[in-house]
């Protein structure tokens, strides 16, 4: 069963996918949005990874304030959970909390010793690793 994780941003889409037994947490890409309110190229490239991955569950990262309020990024994310829930019925979605996911990414990279420029080309695949990983990590434990 795989699962994919979601890092959703005003510009960016973060992708990750889980190993077949669901253990470990892989970036896949980046998917580019050329204005906040682009949806459609990006559904598109979401359908073809969850049909290439025979994806069975979607982990979308919900980033509450660190006080554990909503502010308008959850709306955001929100409303692209929505959208989301109506172009892909049949898949299971699940918000999980991210707020130290971009964190823990951005520390790894900088232990990878990369350089700010390559750090941020792909923190956000990175953050949707943190994002999937943690919840995968959650249902071992469970």
């Amino acid at each position: 069963m795989r699962i994919l994780g979601l890092d959703f941003g005003d510009k960016t889409i973060g992708v990750a996918i889980s190993d077949p037994l669901g253990w470990t947490a892989q970036g896949v890409e980046i998917i580019r949005r050329e204005t906040p309110q682009e949806i459609k190229k990006p559904m598109r490239r979401l359908a073809e990874i969850i049909e290439e991955y025979q994806v069975e569950e979607i982990v979308l990262g919900y980033p509450k304030n660190l006080d554990n309020t909503e502010g308008e990024r959850c709306e955001k994310t929100q409303a692209f959970a929505q959208r989301l829930r109506g172009r892909f019925p049949k898949i299971p979605l699940v918000l999980w909390d991210e707020r130290f996911s971009t964190i823990a990414a951005e520390r790894a990279l900088r232990l990878a010793d990369l350089s700010h420029d390559k750090r941020k080309s792909v923190i956000d695949k990175m953050a949707a690793v943190h994002i999937l990983q943690g919840y995968l990590d959650s249902k071992s434990r469970g």
